[in-house]
């Protein structure tokens, strides 16, 4: 974990409610996909979790969605601002794993951590797949984004306004290796119950510290618990107990 002061570069709306941001500054501890920053925000008590998007050269891309005044604070941020980050948080995906044919299964707000996941598993000669999935089409962002990475795509929307009518278990392809998902909880546990693999999943939860001290975020798992800030966001398939 590393304090650092980011400039924002970019801060632009990609998708309903949806903001891309753009910021320089020292990114050295972010070292796996599926980890994530903390941000402090002028006037609010609680620093803010984002999903790393994607890192690279000293250019951190964040892709969040505005919730509530914390996020809508950080959608009115202008180009030049400073912003207090906590970097390198969670622990990311565990790339080993994913065997020729990984599966990437997103679902709203949990498709940007998949986007730096697949440029690190295809730097590794892997093929993933990925299926996005969204309520409607005015929702939808990053599909042309892993296209241009070379990921076959497939998207979902609920109301049948873009790509498959119904949930990203409607669109499971017949040939996978493992799987990777982050997105909500229903989300998560529909792909649990439909996947025929092992696979990793990171989870949202609501975070007071955000690096393992205030316990606010502990779950349940096969061998006690864990902290979803300090020793997820990632759980793997076999350790996951949910809750009734």
């Amino acid at each position: 974990m590393k304090e650092s002061i980011f400039k924002v570069i970019t801060n632009e709306q990609i998708a309903k409610n949806v903001f891309r941001m753009t910021l320089k500054g020292d990114t050295e501890s972010i070292t796996a996909p599926g980890q994530f920053v903390n941000i402090r925000l002028d006037g609010f008590y609680l620093r803010r979790p984002i999903s790393v998007c994607d890192c690279e050269d000293g250019i951190l891309t964040l892709v969040y969605k505005t919730v509530g005044r914390g996020t809508e604070k950080m959608s009115e941020l202008t180009n030049g601002a400073q912003l207090n980050l906590l970097t390198g948080l969670g622990n990311g995906y565990n790339l080993e794993k994913s065997g020729e044919y990984p599966l990437l299964i997103g679902g709203g707000v949990g498709v940007p951590p998949l986007y730096m996941l697949a440029k690190k598993l295809i730097a590794l000669g892997k093929k993933p797949y990925v299926i996005l999935g969204f309520n409607t089409e005015s929702e939808i962002f990053y599909e042309d984004e892993f296209k241009k990475l070379g990921c076959e795509v497939s998207v979902t929307t609920v109301d049948g306004s873009y790509g498959i009518r119904g949930f990203v278990t409607d669109a499971l392809p017949q040939k996978y290796t493992y799987f990777y998902t982050c997105g909500p909880e229903p989300m998560l546990k529909a792909v649990y119950k439909s996947t025929a693999t092992s696979g990793q999943f990171s989870f949202e939860e609501r975070m007071g510290c955000g690096f393992g001290a205030c316990m606010g975020c502990s779950c349940r798992v096969i061998t006690g618990y864990k902290r979803i800030c300090k020793d997820g966001p990632v759980l793997e398939k076999e350790e996951i107990l949910w809750a009734d």
